[in-house]
Formats: structure tokens, C-alpha cells, sequence
């Protein structure tokens, strides 16, 4: 009897031992989360990172048992606590075993969906501390030059779903730096949609539908930028630059005259501005154009053959036009001597040879194109 007694005894006294050591953790456990709430409430007021890594401190102290790395308010804490060191210690001066951004990241993966609405604002206060802490490696990438690293940077951001307009920009600016065109377009897109893009927007995104080799999408963007910017220089020159290269004159013509505005000195424009209007028929007005070419520059090659052959044919069809056979001469004759071996000028000066009846002339250029087709 008197040994049943004791082992109950000694159970007893284990029971209870082992009662108030679990008291004992826990009462541990609650102090260390107090006391590093209440450090961290002393670095939010003061910024001081003594405090912060006071409250790191405390907060890992109270994140040893299984228990207490799952409490629900032991890894809020934690997430602000190390989210704010990932910012706001960006030298990692206070060391760590791993990088206090994932650390973040462990600690908010241990939270359910209910409990990360139960604690929005502080969950809000997290990301927004993560955010700032990837654009901040964002930024070191960028002056490395990696722009690898930098959009991957921005992406987290992007994950943690704080897609404002700088981040959406920028996303889209290091997509076509990283050659991910696709991806960029769909980045211009959202900032499009938004309504208050700038015309400079639709400008970058032309370039990277160029940069696809998708010529409808730079068309359509261009004309949609037209629309919406209708006296913007730089949107209307680079819609006349790709009509230009589509052959598309006809669409020239009514525009060309308003960017001409913006530069009457400019000696491609107003050659484009003849060419375009004689393509459709204009030759008045394309005679004009060209004109006012040569007076900017009287050497200019293009319009001295353009204006020289529309003088030829007039005179082809009334070889009674002296004004017409005079400036043909001319022209062509200026055009040939700009550049002596080209082949343009050159069967042109001979129909003008032929129709004027000038057969010395006429045998000398014949012979000079024979030796060209020869060689």
C-alpha cells in the first residue's frame, strides 16, 4: 500500500512538474511577444533600428515550439516586424540566417485567408513594406544594369497585388528591355486602358509592336494616338514616317502639309510632300513641293529627276512646250551632274535627247549606259 502511495506520489509531482513547466513556456512565450510588440511600437515612433532589432529579437525568442511558430498573432508580428527590416534595414545591418524578406514571406504563408482579413491592416502595412523593399532591389538592379533581376523584382511586387501605374510602367519598360515583347504589350495595354496615357505611351508602344514586326499594330496605334492627340509633332510624324514606308501616299497627302508646319525648313518632308502628291495625281501641287525642295537645297538629287521627268513628259506630250523642254533640260541635266552615273538620270536625259533631236547627246549617253549595263 505504502508503495502504490508513493508512485502516485511520484506521478503526481511529474504531472505537475510537467504542468508547470508548459506554464512556464508559455508564460514565457506571452512576455517575449510583449515585449517585442512593445519594441516595435517604440521603432515605429522613432525609427530607430535598435528597436527593431530589439523587437526581432524578442520575436524569435518567442518563435521556438511548433505551437508558437503557428499562433496566429505571434506571425503577424513577425511579418511586420521582418517586413520592416527588409526595408527599412537595407544594408542588413542586422544579421539574419536568411534574407528578411522571405522570412516575411515564411511567416505570412503560416497565415489562413481569415486570419489575413482579421489583421488587414496589418497585413496592408506588410506588403506595402515588401513592395517598397523590392523596388528598392529593383532599383540596385537597374544600376547594375540587370534588368533581369529588376523585373523580377517588380513582379513580386506585382504578386502582392499593388499594380499601380509606376509599377505597371515600369513592368512594361524592363519587359522590352528583357525582350519579353508579348508581356510588354499586355503591360501598355492595362496603362491604355486606364484612359490617362500620354501620347509618349502610345509612342513606346508602337516601338515594340516594330520590334514584333506586327505592322497592322503599329498602324492602328499610331491612328488611335492621332485621334486622341490630334496636335501632337511627334505622333503625327512617325504616322506620315509609316504611311511612308507602306506606300500608303494617298494617306499622305492630307496630313502632309500640317507637319510641314512644324518644319518648313525641312528638306525630306517636302520632298515627301511632292512625291506623295504626285503619286496621286497632283502634279501641280507636287511641282510646288519639289520646288520649294531645290530652294532649300538645289542639289537635292530626288527632286531634281522628280520635277526634270514631269517636265519630260509634258514635253513628250507637246514637244511645242518650250517652258516644259527648257526645265526638263535643266533638271535633268542638274540631276546628271549631281550624279554622273546614275542610271535614272541618265535614260531620262536620253528620251529628252531623242525628242529633242539632239543625236550627238543622245549617241554620247547611249554610249555611257551601254558601258554601265556592261560592267
Amino acid at each position: 500500500m505504502t508503495q502504490q502511495k508513493n508512485k502516485r506520489a511520484t506521478c503526481l509531482r511529474a504531472l505537475t512538474s510537467g504542468v508547470l513547466l508548459c506554464i512556464s513556456v508559455a508564460a514565457a512565450a506571452q512576455s517575449n511577444y510583449k515585449e517585442s510588440s512593445n519594441s516595435f511600437a517604440f521603432f515605429t515612433q522613432t525609427g530607430d533600428l535598435k528597436n527593431l532589432e530589439s523587437a526581432k529579437k524578442f520575436i524569435d525568442a518567442a518563435y521556438q515550439t511548433r505551437r508558437d511558430s503557428s499562433n496566429t498573432r505571434v506571425n503577424v508580428l513577425r511579418a511586420m516586424i521582418y517586413s520592416s527590416m527588409a526595408y527599412a534595414d537595407s544594408t542588413r545591418t542586422i544579421k539574419n540566417p536568411k534574407d528578411p524578406i522571405d522570412i516575411t514571406y515564411d511567416a505570412l504563408a503560416k497565415l489562413k485567408p481569415r486570419d489575413l482579413q482579421n489583421y488587414a491592416s496589418e497585413t496592408k502595412y506588410v506588403k506595402q513594406n515588401l513592395a517598397a523593399a523590392h523596388i528598392y532591389n529593383a532599383n540596385k538592379a537597374l544600376g547594375k544594369q540587370d534588368y533581369t533581376a529588376a523585373y523580377n523584382s517588380y513582379m513580386r511586387v506585382k504578386q502582392l497585388n499593388i499594380a499601380n501605374y509606376d509599377v505597371t510602367y515600369n513592368l512594361g519598360l524592363l519587359a522590352v528591355q528583357t525582350k519579353q515583347f508579348e508581356a510588354a504589350v499586355g503591360y501598355y495595354d492595362q496603362l491604355l486602358k486606364a484612359g490617362d496615357a500620354t501620347a509618349e505611351r502610345y509612342l513606346e508602344l508602337v516601338n515594340i509592336y516594330k520590334a514584333l514586326g506586327n505592322k497592322q499594330s503599329v498602324l492602328n496605334t499610331l491612328q488611335t494616338a492621332r485621334t486622341k492627340f490630334p496636335e501632337n509633332k511627334a505622333v503625327l510624324m512617325n504616322l506620315i514616317q509609316e504611311f511612308a514606308q507602306n506606300n500608303e501616299y494617298k494617306a499622305i497627302v492630307p496630313i502632309i502639309d500640317e507637319a510641314i508646319r512644324y518644319e518648313p525648313q525641312n528638306i525630306e518632308l517636302n520632298y515627301l510632300a511632292g512625291y506623295a502628291n504626285e503619286t496621286v495625281g497632283n502634279l501641280d501641287i507636287a511641282k510646288k513641293y519639289y520646288e520649294k525642295t531645290l530652294q532649300l537645297n538645289e542639289n537635292n538629287y530626288e527632286s531634281n529627276l522628280a520635277l526634270g521627268l514631269i517636265y519630260l513628259n509634258d514635253f513628250l506630250r507637246d514637244e511645242n512646250n518650250g517652258e516644259a523642254q527648257y526645265n526638263a533640260q535643266n533638271l535633268l541635266l542638274k540631276a546628271n551632274e549631281i550624279r554622273p552615273y546614275d542610271v535614272n538620270a541618265l535614260k531620262s536625259l536620253s528620251l529628252y535627247y531623242e525628242k529633242s533631236g539632239d543625236l550627238a547627246q543622245l549617241d554620247r549617253v547611249k554610249l555611257l549606259l551601254n558601258q554601265l549595263s556592261n560592267n
